[in-house]
């Protein structure tokens, strides 16, 4: 007998402002108790320190969760020079204390030596797994393990002050960029060492500042209007791949396209990801895969088209 899912069957994605000093998992866990949603998940761990984006999928959009991951992010940070912590940042024993001899000019000529195609060596602190144990867990019992270097790309870096020893700016990053290995790589080319003391997630995807909720403002609007005024608060599931190329089906296109077979389109990319849609109804199917032949192959279709 199969086992019966608690709570509602809602669809949708919400874009939290995560608070500081909670989990990216707590924060999950008490906004799907807000909604009594069935199915949930977020879309890339913030750590506890952070605050900003942390989009949370419900039922069908949980399957287009990876793409969010994937996708680039921005942030907003603040660097205190000078002083190097065990984890990174400002939630970490500090380690060394070096004074600070670089002016605004070099700091901001130093930072944009950081644009474009780097490597970086993972935090000991990072959730990045070691035979299936977090780092940060082996970190915790004094344990170290060598990490390979990751190549990531820094889009943009805006420096917008320095006030002492502390350097605030923005940057723009692919996937699984480490901000905080970021900051202690600034310290170290300074000569002075760096930790992270703020950090706020701006946007992930297409996804703007604009249009995240708080928790407070989540229970408020609840408590005033009930489920249906929080639900309205949920954006589509298509939106999670906005920014992906779109492809229109006919009806017999999109039928067989739901049976699991790739099918043909008059009109789209040459290869690459696609987002797709129904052409008479508007209905989002999924996304697919343009194969060598030209045909579209499904890669993930929600169960009713939206």
């Amino acid at each position: 007998m199969a086992r019966q899912r608690r709570g509602r069957d809602i669809n949708g994605i919400l874009l939290l402002d995560k608070p500081p000093g909670v989990t990216s998992n707590g924060a999950l866990q008490v906004v799907k108790r807000l909604f009594s949603a069935a199915k949930a998940g977020h879309t890339g761990s913030l750590d506890p320190l952070a605050t900003g984006m942390l989009p949370i999928c419900f039922g069908e959009a949980t399957k287009f969760s990876q793409f969010l991951l994937d996708a680039d992010k921005s942030y907003r940070v603040t660097a205190r020079l000078g002083v190097t912590t065990e984890t990174g940042d400002a939630d970490g024993a500090e380690v060394t204390t070096r004074p600070v001899t670089s002016d605004a000019a070099t700091i901001e000529q130093t930072l944009m030596t950081f644009l474009g195609d780097i490597q970086q060596i993972p935090s000991m602190y990072s959730a990045i797994k070691h035979q299936g144990q977090p780092l940060y867990k082996l970190a915790r019992q004094g344990i170290e393990v060598e990490r390979k270097p990751r190549n990531v790309t820094i889009k943009r870096l805006a420096m917008l002050a320095v006030d002492g020893d502390d350097v605030t700016f923005e940057v723009d990053c692919t996937k699984g960029t480490y901000v905080r290995s970021l900051v202690e790589d600034l310290g170290t080319a300074l000569g002075c060492g760096g930790h992270v003391t703020m950090l706020r997630r701006l946007s992930a995807g297409p996804y703007p500042t604009s249009e995240m909720l708080t928790m407070d403002e989540l229970g408020a609007l609840k408590e005033e209007g009930g489920f249906e005024a929080i639900d309205a608060r949920l954006l589509p599931v298509a939106t999670s791949v906005a920014d992906w190329p779109r492809v229109q089906l006919g009806p017999d296109a999109a039928h067989f396209l739901c049976q699991g077979q790739p099918v043909m389109a008059a009109e789209r990319p040459r290869d690459g990801q696609v987002a797709l849609y129904r052409a008479d109804s508007g209905a989002f199917l999924g996304v697919g895969e343009v194969q060598e032949d030209g045909m579209i192959a499904p890669r993930r279709l929600v169960a009713q088209p939206q």
